[in-house]
């Protein structure tokens, strides 16, 4: 029987990164598991079953982005190198300013690639985002046009780009939609706070633009199994693939559901778990606020924080982890997030075990905040 491979997960405390983590322990996939994150397992919000798959020795704190600290990372006693390298790291917050995203998400991926080359490493996996694509409500497929709209979009793309030139590299990249699942503490997340506080309020809860506009999405479950699945595909010889039909020497895949969700499925599935009314605002209002972006997202906030603090605190919650209802002004565009996931499916024979979002889904989320004690 071949050997397990060896696992190096950078940015592995991340959301992404500590699902992908507990995945290969799991179902016991590698020989070794390195998890390398730049923050302290103690300080990253971790549930209780992470535990054993991202912290004691299997973890190493260490700023990836940094040259000298490359050989900590890579280095392993027996002096083999690591099989797969998997770079969950980078800044996933919005809004920072361009140097941030330049030195953490792509310093962080060309520094870790240029190693990862140089050491031989079988298949490196960079994640990225759909967030790469024109927006448009046609799904786009790895091979359409590519125009950024978020700031963290800009400098996935430029890191693509950049690792795509490095000589010898393995590397495999992966567009993700908006990924939700337990403990998920970003879009989806923000979502279900909000509506939390429109319940407490007995408001409605509106949406700007319209029902129709794209908000795709994927599971985590199925973010790290198609992780996973596309490194033993690159490393067993890439079946299926021509750089000629599929447009590049690189393999891209987006990971994304079948369920094709837009603020519409969100506000249908939201008004039913909290039972709350949801409605849109007319373009009258989303025009005033494509005009006015600033002034809307500041007022909206003003509207949904205060609310929230006071349901913390009557709940007794005095650490609510990364919860918040706190709107991004990048999230608010009236942009499509719009992806074709068959690539993945039919190169690499992925099969997706969460194809839409539902109700079911998203009341497991808010169980897992509760089981954490953050959620009012």
């Amino acid at each position: 029987m071949a050997e397990k491979p060896s696992v190096l997960i950078i940015g592995g405390l991340g959301y992404i990164g500590r699902f992908l983590a507990l995945h290969i322990h799991r179902n016991n996939l590698a020989s070794e598991i390195r998890v390398v994150d730049k923050v302290l397992p103690q300080l990253a919000w971790l549930a209780p079953e992470f535990d054993e798959a991202c912290a004691g020795e299997r973890f190493v704190q260490a700023d990836a982005s940094r040259e000298q600290a490359l050989a900590r990372i890579f280095d392993r006693k027996d002096g083999k190198q690591f099989d797969y390298v998997f770079n969950c790291g980078g800044e996933t917050r919005y809004s920072q300013e361009d140097e941030v995203y330049k030195l953490r998400s792509l310093g962080l991926s060309l520094a870790v690639g240029k190693e990862a080359a140089k050491r031989g490493v079988k298949a490196f996996v960079e994640l990225s985002t759909g967030m790469v694509y024109k927006s448009d409500s046609t799904a786009s497929k790895e091979t359409d046009k590519l125009k950024p709209w978020s700031k963290i979009a800009t400098f996935k793309l430029q890191a693509e780009e950049e690792l795509a030139k490095i000589e010898g590299l393995n590397l495999a990249i992966i567009r993700l939609a908006h990924v939700y699942g337990p403990y998920a503490s970003q879009w989806v997340a923000t979502a279900l706070c909000m509506a939390r506080v429109y319940k407490a309020q007995n408001e409605e809860m509106k949406w700007l633009w319209t029902k129709d506009l794209r908000t795709n999405t994927v599971h985590i479950d199925d973010v790290v199994r198609a992780l996973w699945a596309v490194a033993e595909w690159y490393s067993a010889g890439k079946k299926n693939w021509d750089d000629k039909t599929m447009g590049a020497s690189v393999p891209i895949f987006n990971v994304v559901d079948n369920g094709v969700t837009t603020q519409g499925t969100m506000a249908n599935v939201i008004g039913e778990i909290f039972g709350i009314k949801t409605g849109f605002q007319g373009t009258l209002i989303s025009h005033f606020a494509k005009l006015n972006m600033d002034s809307v997202v500041e007022d909206v906030n003003d509207e949904l924080l205060g609310p929230w603090a006071e349901l913390l605190e009557s709940a007794g919650i005095t650490r609510p982890g990364p919860l918040t209802p706190y709107m991004e002004k990048e999230l608010l565009k009236d942009t499509d997030l719009s992806m074709d996931g068959s690539r993945l499916e039919t190169v690499v024979g992925f099969k997706y075990s969460k194809p839409q979002v539902n109700k079911e889904l998203l009341e497991e989320v808010i169980e897992s905040y509760k089981k954490m004690k953050w959620w009012p």
